[in-house]
This record gives C-alpha cells, structure tokens and sequence, in this order.
C-alpha cells in the first residue's frame, strides 16, 4: 500500500506511518495459520476464565466474608474481597501464558497471544480502577493515567512512546529534564504525596487515641511525624527524577534569603509554633484570652497560627508570635480551676449573720461547684443605697461561657434559697421630702 504523503505535515505522516504498519500486521495475521491458532487460544482462554470465575468467585467471596466482626483479620478479609473484580482478567493472563507457551514451542510466534496478554492486563486496570478503587483522588489518577497507559502498552506503542518522551528536553535554567522525567515526577509526586497524607492522617488518628499523652506532646508528635513523611517523600520524588539535590543549592540560598527579610515573620510565627507545643503552654482545647482582646477556644493549631473559636461562632486567626510575645491568659490549663462569684443584696430587715451559712449551704448542691481548692465563701461586701450587698465566691472546673452557665445557675440557687428562708431582696426605694407650705391651686 503507496501513499504520497511528503506534502502533508510531519504528525500526518507518523499517523499514517502507524496505521499502515497497523494494516499489515493485521493482513499478516488474517493470512497466518499461527494467528488463527493463537486467536483460537485466546478464546478458549477467555472462556475458561468465565468457567472458573463463575464456580470460583463465589466461594472465595463466602470465605472472605467476615461478617459484622471488625477485628484485625476481618479487615484484611474485607481488603482481599474488594480485588474479587479482578479475578476474570487475571485468569484470563495466567491461562493466556499458558498457550503461548505451548504455540512459541509449536510456530516459533507468539505476537497475537501476547498481544491477548496485554488486552486482559488492559482489562484488569479497568476493573481496578471502575470497580475497587474508591479515593477520589486515586480514582482520577487511574482513570487518566493508569488506563490510558494500559491502552498504550495494550497497543504496543508505550515503548516507543517512552523513547520519544526520553528523547525530548527541556531546561529550567541550568536544570534540563527529558518530558520523561516531568511525567515520572508528577505520577509518582501525586502517588508519594497522596501516600504521605494518607499515612499522617492514620498517624494522626492514633495519635491522638493516646489519652495518656499531654496534648500539647500529641500536637508536637502529629506535627513531627507529618513534616517528616512529606520530607521523606520529597527526597524520594527528587531521587525518582533523578535530579541532583545540588544543582538546587542555589535555590535553597535564594529562599534563605527570603526567610531572613521578607519571610521572617512566618519563620518567626513557625518557630514560635514549635516552641507552644513544645511547653504545652497552651493547646488545642484551651480556652485563652490575649493581650489585643482576642478569646476562645483553640481549635486548631497549624505551623503559622492559632485558630480560636468564640461561643458566638466566629473564628479567630491568631498568630502564633502573639503567644509567646504578648499576655497570655488561660483558663483551662491543665488542672487548673477557674473561680467566680455571684454578687447579690439582701433588706436592712434581716440577720445578716444567717445569709453566708444559708448562702454557702445551696451554692455546694451545684454539681460543678468544686471544694478543692476552696468550697464557696460568702461575703460581706458593704452596705448599698437600698439594702446589704454579698457576694459568694465559688471554683469550677471551666469558663462561664458558652454551655457552662455556672453564675447564671448560682444566681438561682441564691434566689431559691433567699426565698425559701423569707429573706427579702431589696430593690431601690426613694424618699422624697417636701419642706415648705404645700399650696393648691384654686379652683
């Protein structure tokens, strides 16, 4: 078959290139009694794979099943049983290799088997990524890049695919890379990230099921092992590229630079972050109030900042310079108690020398209201316009704010016990006083 083609452009020219190789090896086969044998194989293959997959995959699927159990084995159990998709192209391989082995030893060929061979692999990668692998993120990666190179490979074509990627370069400076490099370095820096976010986040999840551990040591600790992995994944992606870390010694100065003059500030917030969890100062469940005004409990604590969190539901990005530089107040230190009091008058009329035991006696029946350090005290605190004011003093374990209402609660057991012994509150009362002869008007 002639075509003309020195006219046309040169990606015209390599497509028909491959299409007519593609044509004559297809000619070659349709005239080949060795490519009706392999073709033949290939069938029977397949069909033997149904076979067996039909009788198999439902007894292996009762025998991984591990009912409602969720110990250790029964998860690996659960792990093999989603690969039971993959069971049909796999055995139409393995029983694909098998006959080419018996046709090389008959024809001395085996180009259509193994071409079979490549089609069941396609298949497999298929099913993998259709039918097992869930991850969003891993689900895309598989559906642009493991499948379409399964294609490529199923066709024949990744070799010299891979040749011409090899071949082509490109330069960053005085950093060249072959398009082989770049494609390597993004699947396996997708996968190697992918991987490092997945493993800190498992860490992360045990870590912080250690109770024992202070939380401030388990924030160090989560911190400490997820700048370690993406490190480690780092060095890994910059081996499998093969790029020297020397050549980004240049690099690495120029953002020394940086650090020192424009990004000083967040080495500075960094280092401080470090230095928080390392003296456990204050940490993820605190309620703290700073120096500028700002209040809440620390929620999240990331290499830059501290996110507080107000009982009305507003987020507040505090810096993490701000905690070791300025007054810090914290009222959920651990074991640490917070103390509050309830002010409150009682009339002229009574014998304010029954108030404080009567007062201290309902204010202890509050289920939060703490002995130790010290149980609750009622004062005098002086004599007002319009009766005798107290106040009772009294220790919690937390802030009262947000679900813990605890003066709001003592107020009313006040109020209650005030009541319940006939002492009266007293509200304002004037008297006014009219000197001189009061005169009416006539009528």
């Amino acid at each position: 078959m002639e075509f003309d083609l020195e006219s046309q452009p040169e990606i015209v020219q390599t497509i028909a290139g491959y299409a007519i190789q593609g044509y004559e090896l297809a000619l070659t086969w349709l005239l080949s009694p060795a490519a009706w044998s392999q073709f033949g194989l290939l069938i029977v293959a397949y069909l033997a794979a149904v076979l067996v997959t039909r009788r198999l995959r439902p007894t292996l699927a009762n025998l991984l099943d591990p009912g409602e159990s969720d110990s250790i084995i029964a998860q690996a159990r659960r792990f093999v049983a989603q690969f039971l998709p993959l069971l049909l192209p796999l055995l139409a391989y393995a029983f694909t290799g098998i006959g080419e082995s018996v046709v090389r030893s008959i024809f001395d060929s085996g180009a259509v088997i193994a071409f079979g061979k490549r089609v069941f692999l396609f298949l497999a990668a298929r099913a993998l990524v259709r039918d097992i692998i869930h991850d969003p993120f891993l689900k895309l990666l598989g559906r642009f890049v493991l499948v379409p190179i399964a294609a490529i490979y199923a066709l024949g074509l990744l070799d010299t695919l891979s040749a011409t990627l090899t071949e082509t370069v490109v330069g960053v400076g005085n950093i060249r890379f072959s398009l082989m490099t770049i494609v390597r370095g993004v699947i396996a820096g997708s996968l190697l990230f992918w991987l490092g976010q997945w493993s800190n986040k498992q860490t992360a999840t045990i870590i912080a099921q250690q109770k024992e551990m202070r939380p401030s040591i388990r924030q160090l600790l989560i911190k400490t092992i997820e700048f370690t992995i993406f490190a480690v994944a780092f060095l890994l992606l910059m081996n499998i590229m093969g790029i020297n870390l020397s050549a980004l010694a240049v690099i690495g100065g120029a953002i020394g630079v940086g650090l020192g003059f424009g990004l000083q500030k967040i080495a500075s917030n960094f280092i401080s972050g470090v230095i928080l969890l390392v003296e456990g100062q204050a940490t993820v469940g605190d309620y703290v109030e700073l120096d500028g005004g700002e209040a809440g409990i620390i929620v999240k604590m990331t290499a830059r900042a501290a996110i507080l969190e107000t009982y009305d539901g507003r987020w507040i990005v505090v810096p993490n310079e701000d905690f070791i530089t300025t007054r810090v107040v914290n009222y959920s230190d651990s074991g640490s108690a917070n103390r509050y009091e309830a002010p409150f008058s009682v009339s002229y009329d009574t014998d304010i020398n029954t108030v404080p035991a009567i007062i201290e006696a309902a204010v202890a029946t509050h289920p939060d209201v703490l002995d130790e350090p010290y149980p609750p005290d009622c004062e005098l605190r002086g004599f007002g316009d319009s009766g005798i004011d107290f106040a009772v003093e009294f220790w919690v374990n937390g802030v009262d704010d947000g679900p813990n209402k605890y003066t709001s609660d003592v107020l009313f057991l006040i109020w209650n016990a005030l009541k319940d012994n006939d002492i009266t509150i007293p509200y304002p009362h004037r008297t006014i006083e009219v000197s001189g002869e009061l005169r009416t008007r006539p009528e």
